[in-house]
């Protein structure tokens, strides 16, 4: 904007320069200006909106992958319980079957620990130049110790090149020297690490430290798989999560049966999970329509005056609401289960969604829906993969609202420069109609003071003829 214009009078004529001025230039720019202004403030609304429903959207799109992640399923007709959680946890997929299992864990899954000879330097102590081969199973890994290294510089290598790998290091202090001693997060039978290359750090971690001659090997136990009895039946594990054990089921093994006892896993009905997995889904869609609403209503002021949402005939808005609102009725490809409808879902007059608790309960426990429920929303073609497929040119990082921002700030820029190209002219004509009137005020000054001086010459001549 220009600058404000110093009040002042002209000492010659009395006008008051600058409220002229200034009437002047504001007639002069008075249109412009409020054609930038309101196309400014249109505009700002119009990104403000835009990012609004892209927050809303991606709001939309997080919720639904979190209802259908594959680490923890929520659309899974049954659920699994365990009764000691402290033994075991356990969970059910789409493809388990109602019952009970009696399981007693024998022992963990683990992995292989190993320490080195003593050396009675400690962590200072040299160690030989040369590699250093460390076999796991059948994998084999290469580390090249450099000359003056010790006990805890090559510690410290271990973890810079295996950490990667799941091989940790460190040295333990014990009486009469120190030990390098090497773990893996690799469990089972036969991944037990073997040291070799350099003598010094030469380690079978497939015996005992007592069975080998220079004091190396295996501390405590070498890796084991895990043992469990289901109903009686033996399974081993080369880790702790054991999947399929149990066709649908993953038991997750947290500790070790006593003895004699066993642990029961029972598969049901997951309708209360379903039922809120359902209207997770419902809430997340409505916030998503009331945002659209809250952006394309109109609505009365206190004066009675129409006020535009931001995005209100937005052709771009509208166009989206009705791929969305589309998914919403499309029939799914389940054999029973093909539409929100047979779940007690229905779009109410406002656009949002109504989730009838009691239809859906009889959709459950009548009509035996549940095994469908995670097709219709969690299947190849199912609601969550058709409304990412609507939401996606529009939300993607190159669709449609991305390039209506852009688009939008090239407009905003070009605004910027009409207001700071109009605020130039509003300054240099300021400038330029100031410099007339104070020209045309002093002017007049000296016009004053020369009638002045005439009228005190005949008042002069008048008194001197008078006398």
């Amino acid at each position: 904007m220009a600058s404000p214009i110093s009040s002042s009078t002209g000492l010659g004529s009395g006008l008051k320069i600058t409220e002229i001025v200034t009437v002047l230039v504001q007639s002069d720019t008075a249109a412009k200006q409020a054609q930038i202004t309101r196309q400014t403030s249109n505009n700002t609304a119009m990104i403000s909106g835009v990012g609004a429903l892209r927050s809303a959207l991606t709001a939309f799109q997080d919720a639904m992958k979190k209802l259908n992640s594959a680490d923890a399923p929520s659309f899974n007709p049954y659920a699994a319980t365990s009764g000691n959680e402290a033994i075991f946890k356990v969970s059910a997929d789409s493809t388990a079957v109602p019952g009970s299992y009696d399981i007693a864990v024998s022992n963990l899954a683990t992995g292989s620990k190993v320490a080195s000879q003593k050396f009675a330097d400690g962590a200072s102590a040299e160690i030989g130049e040369g590699e250093l081969t460390i076999a796991q199973g059948d994998t084999s890994y290469k580390i090249q110790v450099g000359s003056g290294a010790t006990l805890q510089s090559v510690r410290d290598q271990i973890n810079k090149e295996m950490g990667a790998n799941g091989i940790s290091a460190n040295i333990i202090n014990e009486s009469g020297g120190s030990r390098l001693v090497l773990s893996s997060t690799t469990t089972g039978k036969g991944t037990d690490l073997v040291l070799s290359g350099i003598p010094e750090l030469e380690i079978d971690g497939t015996k005992s430290m007592a069975d080998n001659a220079n004091g190396a090997g295996f501390i405590t136990n070498p890796a084991k798989n895990a043992v469990i009895t289901i109903d009686g039946l033996q399974v081993e594990s080369a880790t702790n999560t054991v999947k399929n054990a149990i066709s649908g089921m993953t038991l997750e093994l947290t500790g070790t049966s006593s003895s004699n006892s066993s642990t029961k896993a029972t598969v049901a009905a997951n309708n209360d999970g379903l039922k809120k997995s359902v209207q997770g889904f419902v809430d997340a869609y409505n916030t998503l329509q009331k945002t659209i609403t809250s952006l394309t209503s109109t609505s009365l002021d206190e004066d009675g005056n129409t006020v535009l949402g931001s995005l209100t005939n937005d052709p771009t808005t509208r166009s989206l609401l009705g791929d969305v609102r589309k998914v919403l009725t499309e029939v799914g490809s389940g054999d029973q289960l093909t539409t929100l409808s047979q779940l007690g879902i229905n779009t109410q007059k406002d656009g949002t969604l109504e989730f009838n608790a009691t239809k859906f309960t009889t959709a459950m426990d009548e009509k035996k829906l549940g095994t469908e429920v995670q097709e219709l929303f969690s299947g190849t073609n199912g609601i969550f993969a058709r409304m990412n497929k609507a939401i996606d040119p529009y939300n993607a990082t190159d669709g449609t609202l991305v390039q209506r921002k852009n688009n939008l700030d090239v407009v905003a820029k070009r605004l910027s420069d009409q207001q700071a190209a109009l605020d130039r002219r509003s300054e240099s004509l300021t400038e330029a109609l100031t410099k007339r009137y104070v020209a045309l005020d002093t002017a007049l000054g000296k016009m004053t003071a020369q009638a002045s001086q005439i009228t005190s010459f005949f008042d002069a001549i008048n008194a001197q003829a008078k006398s």
